[in-house]
């Protein structure tokens, strides 16, 4: 690096035809050396591009282009489990079925992803093992956990060393903040949202297994429900753009986050996966679904569904117009509790 520095300084900065790019996977280290270099290189960096993933579309046409052949249905549940990155993406084999794949990938012996959650640390973070024992305890915590905590349990100090990982963390996309609707700015919770962290973390770690048709045998199983829905609700919330879109709202300024309430004896508990507070006093109260066919809602849920616009009228003082809004694969069934549901966003809706 001093060499660098001595040269970029005494030669290469004169020369204005002359542009060095910098690219890697070792994100941490280049936000310390180059970005936020305080040396020689301070303040030197004239552009910063931040290569993300893949959405949805861009997923589908990459698959096409390579004819590995599938539906939208499972094109959604391979991003729920490697996300948007190319790398991912590109171990899928045309000929196999999206089970077949995940088998392949993740379950057969020597697979390619096998040692990939140790080596993706390794390869971004020079003291990886800080950075796991964080993300592993943030897994935990599905709705989000504040930095105190996190500190706390892990016998931390919650000093400026804490505040860089979460930082390098959040810029290698691999957790995310956000504040809680109507709580304090100064309350930041922090949630893992990478999906190839979160279905190693929440799936393949804890069920080793020797049978070489894991997924294929064991897709429908009920003890998946939970990480389809944090993966659903994690896929959602990185198509915010195209959900705005299928409301007719992106051209209104909107705070987007999860939000969470605690009974306090006036009103019910509830918790709701996205809130979208806009501008024009309206907030969207969606509910996210993975469902294998038209959702349906019967009384017990809607009864829920009550229970939450009467949490969240009651939290903003009435100064907000709540409307519960739909996210899910195929749509909603019409029904006799259907009509509670004011807008509804089908899968097709994120590929735009």
């Amino acid at each position: 690096m001093s060499a660098l520095e001595h040269f970029w300084n005494r030669f290469a900065s004169g020369r204005h035809k002359l542009l060095l790019i910098a690219a890697g996977s070792a994100t941490a280290w280049m936000m310390d050396n180059l970005v936020n270099n305080n040396g020689g290189l301070y303040n030197r960096t004239s552009r910063d591009i931040h290569i993300h993933p893949f959405t949805l579309a861009e997923t589908e046409e990459y698959f096409q282009s390579r004819g590995v052949l599938m539906d939208r249905y499972d094109i959604v549940q391979s991003y729920m489990i490697v996300g948007g990155v190319p790398y991912y993406l590109s171990l899928f084999e045309k000929g196999k079925s999206l089970a077949q794949n995940i088998d392949t990938m993740f379950f057969n012996r020597g697979n390619k992803m096998e040692k990939e959650y140790t080596r993706l640390f390794q390869s971004m973070f020079a003291d990886n093992d800080k950075y796991k024992k964080i993300v592993e305890y943030i897994s935990k915590y599905r709705y989000g956990v504040l930095r105190g905590k996190i500190c706390e349990d892990l016998g931390l100090s919650n000093g400026g060393a804490v505040g860089e990982i979460l930082m390098s963390l959040e810029e290698c996309d691999l957790i995310t903040s956000f504040y809680n609707f109507g709580e304090s700015k100064r309350k930041k919770y922090y949630k893992l949202t990478d999906p190839f962290c979160l279905f190693y973390l929440s799936f393949a770690q804890k069920h080793p297994t020797n049978n070489r048709s894991f997924w294929q045998d064991n897709q429908n199983l009920p003890k998946l429900s939970p990480w389809r829905g944090q993966a659903f609700e994690d896929v959602c919330f990185s198509h915010q753009e195209q959900i705005k879109r299928a409301l007719g709202i992106q051209g209104v300024h909107c705070e987007i986050y999860p939000w969470r309430h605690i009974a306090d004896g006036f009103t019910p508990g509830a918790q709701i996966d996205m809130l979208i507070d806009r501008a024009d006093r309206v907030v969207n109260v969606c509910e996210m679904k993975f469902s294998q066919s038209e959702f349906t809602v019967d009384k017990d849920y809607d009864e829920k569904l009550r229970n939450k616009i009467v949490a969240i009228t009651e939290s903003t003082k009435r100064k907000r117009n709540p409307q519960m809004t739909l996210i899910t694969t195929y749509g909603l069934r019409n029904g006799l509790y259907s009509g509670r549901f004011q807008k509804t966003v089908n899968m097709d809706d994120l590929f735009r």
